[in-house]
């Protein structure tokens, strides 16, 4: 969804080389192709003037200082710009989710049908169970949590929210139609209170569109759970409808943040943008997949790095730090350390963590401009197949030929590929790839840092990330 801004901006910067400093007759260019970006992105129109003018004001006379050109210079502006609008200008730790509160903390899950609130509540408490949350920067510990559904209207609503629950791994308080959503919510927040739940979070019910009823019956809920975080949950395809509902809601609640979902669809993003300035509300999280573990705290300034092209290498350091196993890691670093030779088993144990990273357009996406560029020459998706085509073949050979290489000869090649369902030349593939892998290994042995780079240079049409998703030169 960042891709067009992200390309006008590389645009900006590529023309603009060359000139001494930043002028009206330049700046005004510059400014138009941003502008239109934004537009182009369903960012609203009373947010894009406001945006542009401030930019405008940083940007004029400004001189270009060391090695900077003045589109750089200008993205530095607009980077700046960005980060205060997605809610740098509330503060630090402004996006944290405060559960500074008596136990059970209550988290009151807002927003139209169809926006995620179900999904999202799921999401939200499966990394509340997982110990993710931080309280002024620091781990505060694994929660205990409790999800209840006070959705009686919209048929399986609650059947849904217990089935996330499983698959989430957290604890669901039963609900039924026939109740009234404040006596389900005051039942469910009396069983956490007396089985000491660290968190209650409650699924509401929405509608097609937002209506009198709706609001009052969810007035009715926030007087009676009186919530800590009263979160709206807004789909990023919704575009500028978005903004109207966001303003509905901001003033029929006191909300306290947005979750802003289906980040990895095909919206434009202008959501994301223009929700938090209209609310005044920070952006809380943003659902990057439809899996469980598709839910990142958002960070303005992270983000905005990302739809300049800079991406968002810390974020993607931390999402391999929730899912790799460190054990298995450190395992292979001694193995290739002391000089025992990489197998076919090390290779289906490399992809089987490359594939707990989770969605791979997610991963792909917090890369630099120019990485995500080369590896989107194989979509996302591709990738993840590619990932469990190869897999596939590794699980048909037997434990002696990932361990002996040297015995996959034709005959044997034959039987892997009927067993895998692939042809004789995707089990080439996979050899090849494998004996490329085996060559960085040898690098890394000898500690050529720089050897091992040329060999990754050389690899090609691996299918993903670390030589599987499509890095191609």
């Amino acid at each position: 969804m960042l891709d067009n801004l992200t390309q006008r901006l590389a645009r900006v910067v590529k023309t603009m080389r060359g000139q001494a400093r930043l002028t009206e007759a330049n700046t005004r260019d510059m400014l138009r192709e941003v502008r239109m970006a934004l537009l182009e992105a369903d960012v609203s129109l009373p947010v894009v003037r406001d945006f542009i003018a401030n930019v405008r004001e940083q940007a004029l006379g400004q001189e270009v200082a060391g090695s900077l050109n003045p589109g750089q210079a200008l993205v530095g502006v607009v980077h700046k710009e960005l980060t205060r609008l997605m809610g740098a200008d509330l503060g630090e730790g402004a996006g944290e989710l405060s559960l500074a509160t008596q136990p059970p903390a209550v988290l009151l899950m807002a927003g139209l049908q169809g926006a995620g609130k179900t999904t999202t509540t799921g999401k939200l408490a499966k990394w509340l169970a997982d110990g993710h949350h931080t309280q002024a920067g620091r781990k505060s510990g694994k929660k205990k949590v409790l999800v209840v559904s006070a959705d009686v209207y919209r048929p399986a609503a609650i059947d849904q929210l217990q089935t996330v629950a499983q698959q989430a791994k957290v604890d669901f308080f039963p609900s039924d139609t026939s109740q009234k959503p404040s006596d389900i919510a005051l039942a469910a927040l009396d069983h956490a209170r007396r089985h000491h739940y660290d968190v209650l979070i409650v699924d509401t019910a929405g509608r097609l569109g937002v209506d009198e009823a709706m609001m009052q019956e969810i007035q009715a809920l926030h007087q009676v759970l009186n919530p800590i975080e009263t979160l709206f949950v807004v789909d990023a395809m919704q575009g500028q409808d978005a903004v109207n509902v966001a303003r509905a809601f901001g003033e029929a609640l006191p909300l306290t943040g947005v979750v802003l979902t289906k980040l990895d669809g095909d919206a434009r993003g202008g959501a994301a943008l223009s929700v938090r300035q209209v609310t005044g509300k920070p952006l809380k999280f943003v659902g990057v997949s439809e899996k469980l573990d598709g839910l990142e705290p958002f960070d303005p300034e992270r983000m905005a790095q990302r739809i300049l092209g800079m991406g968002d290498i810390v974020s993607l350091v931390e999402q391999a730090q929730r899912n790799i196993d460190v054990s298995k890691a450190e395992k292979m670093a001694a193995k290739i350390k002391s000089g025992h030779r990489f197998d076919l088993n090390d290779f289906r144990d490399q992809i089987q963590q490359i594939k707990k990273m989770g969605d791979m357009n997610s991963l792909i996406e917090k890369l630099p401009a120019q990485l995500a560029q080369a590896a989107g020459q194989v979509q996302g998706e591709q990738a993840e197949k590619q990932l469990r085509r190869t897999e596939g073949i590794l699980n048909s050979m037997t434990p002696l030929e990932r361990s002996r290489p040297e015995l996959l000869k034709a005959s044997r090649k034959r039987r892997i590929a009927a067993g895998a369902g692939v042809s004789v030349q995707e089990v080439n593939r996979v050899l090849k790839q494998f004996e490329q892998m085996q060559g960085m290994m040898r690098h890394m042995k000898k500690g050529g840092m720089a050897k091992m780079m040329r060999a990754m240079g050389g690899m090609r049409g691996m299918g993903g990330m670390g030589g599987f998703g499509g890095f191609r030169r």
